[in-house]
């Protein structure tokens, strides 16, 4: 009998809050008839009643529905590309070594720390505020008037902060955290904006004189990658090569102390892609975002195993880390055309970005380029890959459907304004910091790690932290 009270009592309750039942009911039927006996469409009608925004006239219109999925798509997408910080931060530790992990977390939390305030207030306006001709001149501290305002913000929100985490790989290791502390605010404020007004910025109230010309960067190969991959150049050569990379003309191996992490990386970044390729439909109107996303995933597979044939071929084994940045490689190359590349050459697109991203790197690194994570290879000189691959393969444009070489020739013109913009100011931004506030750590600090030097902790306990480098020329861990 207790136990029949109890239940009585619980179920009176629930009745009492529950917020659905009876004014719903009154909406639909206008009966006292219980939730739970109502049919699925009246069921369904109850809902969207009580959901939706309606015209006029009361009535429920398809394009309420539209924007407002519309702008679901958009948030979740900007969700899954936020997701890929985590995967850079993972796949630098793991390439990296274990004294300079905290550091490398640091910054990939900063770049998106920086980037999302100083895009907001500076970056969004030069971007797609209205323009002068070069770059946008309103929006600064945006405020928007809609739904679709906020979501648009947060989406490229992220897409900035993508671009300003590149550079940390290529300067991991030896840069001071207040010199890339500087470099992370004006690739965010300036750098990446600026460019990004020349391709993107007709997407809100700005204007494209890029894309005018008919340049093709459907999600960012360039505007995001290569613009990162340069400035990533930049930076590397102006700090010159870690302690013990380069011995009597020879090149000495500095291994990263997690692969797996830099694994679970990998896929990280991959499943955030499905974010930043279909996710810049912005729409989910025709479904074209299912047919990125494919492309993507093609992209993504050829390149692993591109990258892992080449590099088993050349080394007698196969390598994991070059599988690994195979497919980062495909990624940043079908991003600029995932749109409009068919989805066989999407495959050959990946492919290909597979085997360019091992040459590049060995060939980079034998010329004394130190890249601890091969960002150049992947993001750079890949990214160029892909936008050129537009003007090669797209099924309208592309010189083998059309015949005509003009869609590659602006691709290339594309790709050129974007490497002499971001390398050039990239570089006079690092050999400002490097005589001015100082650029590299000394080499007591590069050697005991940047976790104690400049945070004053070790991501892990001190037992653990094991030199992969040439530890003749580095000792016990510098001390």
């Amino acid at each position: 009998m207790r136990a029949f009270c109890v239940l009585l009592l619980l179920g009176l309750a629930t009745w009492l809050c529950c917020p659905i039942d009876r004014p719903l009911l009154a909406q639909t039927s206008g009966a006292e008839k219980p939730f739970q006996s109502l049919s699925v469409e009246e069921r369904l009608e109850m809902l969207a009643q009580s959901s939706l925004a309606r015209d006029d006239e009361g009535k429920i219109t398809s394009a309420n529905l539209r924007g407002e999925t519309d702008l679901l798509w958009m948030c979740l997408a900007a969700f899954l590309v936020f997701a890929m910080q985590a995967g850079f931060a993972c796949v630098e530790i793991g390439f990296t070594r274990a004294k300079n992990a905290a550091n490398i977390l640091m910054k990939n939390l900063l770049d998106f720390c920086m980037g999302s305030l100083l895009f907001w207030a500076i970056g969004f306006g030069l971007m797609f505020g209205k323009s002068n001709g070069l770059f946008g001149t309103t929006h600064f501290f945006f405020h928007g008037e809609t739904s679709y305002d906020w979501g648009f913000l947060i989406f490229q929100t992220v897409f900035c902060a993508t671009a300003a985490t590149i550079v940390s790989g290529a300067v991991a290791e030896r840069i001071h955290f207040h010199a890339y502390l500087i470099y992370s605010a004006v690739i965010s404020a300036l750098t990446y904006p600026i460019f990004g007004s020349w391709v993107w910025g007709s997407a809100y109230h700005g204007t494209s004189w890029l894309a005018d010309m008919g340049f093709h960067d459907f999600a960012g190969s360039t505007v995001v990658h290569s613009i990162g991959g340069w400035a990533a150049l930049a930076g590397a050569l102006v700090l010159g090569p870690r302690l013990g990379k380069y011995r009597g003309g020879r090149v000495v191996p500095i291994p990263g102390h997690n692969i797996p992490l830099a694994g679970l990386g990998v896929f990280i970044l991959w499943l955030g892609w499905f974010g930043f390729n279909p996710g810049s439909t912005l729409s989910v109107g025709g479904g074209h975002f299912a047919y990125v996303a494919v492309t993507t995933n093609f992209a993504a597979s050829a390149g692993a195993l591109g990258a892992l044939f080449v590099s088993w071929v050349w080394f007698k084994k196969p390598d994991p880390s070059f599988a690994l940045n195979g497919a980062l490689a495909g990624l940043v190359a079908i991003t600029a055309g995932c749109d409009v590349i068919p989805a066989p050459y999407s495959i050959l697109t990946g492919a290909v970005a597979g085997a360019i991203v091992v040459i590049s790197a060995v060939l980079l690194d034998r010329s004394g380029l130190d890249d601890p994570v091969g960002a150049v290879s992947v993001h750079g000189v890949c990214g160029v890959w892909g936008t050129l691959a537009v003007g090669l393969f797209a099924g309208e444009t592309g010189l083998l459907a059309s015949g005509s070489v003009h869609s590659l020739l602006v691709q290339l013109l594309g790709v050129v304004v974007a490497f002499l913009w971001s390398f050039l100011t990239s570089l006079v931004l690092f050999l400002g910091m490097k005589y001015t506030v100082g650029l590299r750590v000394d080499r007591e600090t590069e050697l005991r790690g940047l976790d104690l030097t400049e945070h004053g902790l070790l991501a892990y306990p001190e037992q653990f932290v094991v030199e992969t480098g040439p530890t003749e020329v580095i000792g016990n861990l510098g001390k």
